[in-house]
């Protein structure tokens, strides 16, 4: 993925000129880009085409952002930015809970969306050679297969976001040791701070609900106090 050729983004936006600039920007950084006016052309072209990375405007007429998210996640696990108003706190962590794998607060310059891009298509788990020796971290009903970044639950694959992937992959490398939450910030490739803390926080609850019997209560996704965050497999 890391030749913009092979990557196809789709951008949301009800503002024609961010939209028309955005396009002739990326475009310009190799990549293969379609454009969306609102929620609804977005489900037309998703509908039709495969796309590698959403970037998606929170505020829109009509559907907003966080809903299409949430909606989207039901059906695909496409990694998804959002572009949020710099006052929006509370906007971000819903988009975050809905299943957005980061956000870039308005006004941003084209170049930091460029790293945000690059960041999140760099945890996209590479496809492993089908010949790989499986290495498997047993989480009571779900099993994590180390070398293809997969979890499956019996015979279904269980649908990881790029983040969730990433978190995964940070913490099957490391089971039974406590991972705090500013390395996993650091790994994650994501700027220091209070905010991607609480991020981070958001992240590992989602998480949570796809490896354990009980989300509240986790037995597989410990978390550790004053340490952090810990996978501790059977």
């Amino acid at each position: 993925m890391s030749d913009g050729t092979e990557v196809h983004l789709l951008i949301v936006d009800d503002d024609e000129r961010i939209r028309g600039l955005l396009q002739k920007f990326l475009m310009r950084n190799g990549f293969w880009v379609s454009a969306a006016r609102d929620a609804a052309h977005a489900r037309r072209l998703l509908g039709g085409l495969e796309f590698d990375m959403i970037i998606l405007d929170v505020m829109m007429p009509g559907e907003d952002g966080v809903t299409l998210t949430r909606s989207l996640r039901q059906e695909i696990a496409t990694p998804i930015l959002l572009l949020t108003a710099k006052s929006e706190t509370e906007e971000r962590i819903a988009g975050l809970e809905a299943g957005a794998d980061d956000y870039l607060p308005k006004p941003f310059e084209p170049k930091e969306l460029l790293l945000r891009i690059n960041a999140i298509l760099r945890r996209m788990p590479a496809s492993a050679d089908a010949e790989a020796a499986k290495k498997m971290l047993n989480l009571g009903l779900v099993r994590y297969d180390i070398e293809r970044g997969e979890l499956w639950q019996g015979e279904d694959l269980v649908r990881l976001t790029a983040t969730e992937s990433q978190l995964m992959k940070i913490f099957s490398a490391r089971p039974g040791e406590a991972v705090s939450r500013s390395k996993l910030v650091e790994d994650l490739g994501r700027d220091k701070g209070q905010a991607q803390e609480r991020a981070v926080d958001v992240q590992i609850t989602r998480l949570r609900r796809k490896l354990e019997a009980d989300p509240k209560q986790p037995r597989y996704l410990q978390t550790v106090r004053g340490a952090g965050y810990m996978l501790a497999p059977d």
